[in-house]
């Protein structure tokens, strides 16, 4: 039986780490978890706010060299719920991300925008 959402995992290209940790923590206002050492040795950063927790994992080149493929995905998301959610959208724009809103999800209030990296993240509020 499934209890809950443990984390939910994005990829990351090698050496955005500090990207990654001025946004989530300096932005989004997260804490950083430390990874277990054999894990912390691939690289990336976890992320933890209350019950949310997201993990930055570093997506390396192909086997047998080549460029790093990392890409984001366009569709794919995590959908984090907020309070007071002009607070967020003015956090972001503020530090220069673009906020795109969304009025399709009835009784929510939510917009979009990417990490420094260019992961989509949704940030939505039940309209009370």
């Amino acid at each position: 039986m499934l209890t809950a959402v443990d984390h939910v995992q994005l990829a990351a290209p090698p050496g955005s780490e500090e990207r990654l940790r001025a946004y989530y923590v300096g932005v989004l206002g997260m804490t950083e978890v430390p990874k277990p050492p054999v894990l912390a040795a691939r690289g990336g950063c976890w992320f933890r706010a209350g019950a949310v927790q997201l993990h930055l994992g570093i997506e390396e080149a192909p086997a047998g060299g080549g460029k790093c493929h990392c890409r984001p995905a366009r569709k794919a998301h995590p959908g984090l719920r907020v309070t007071d959610i002009e607070t967020y959208e003015a956090r972001l724009e503020a530090r220069g991300a673009t906020v795109t809103w969304d009025a399709d999800l009835p009784g929510h209030r939510r917009f979009y925008a990417d990490d420094p990296v260019g992961n989509r993240l949704e940030f939505l509020e039940p309209v009370v």
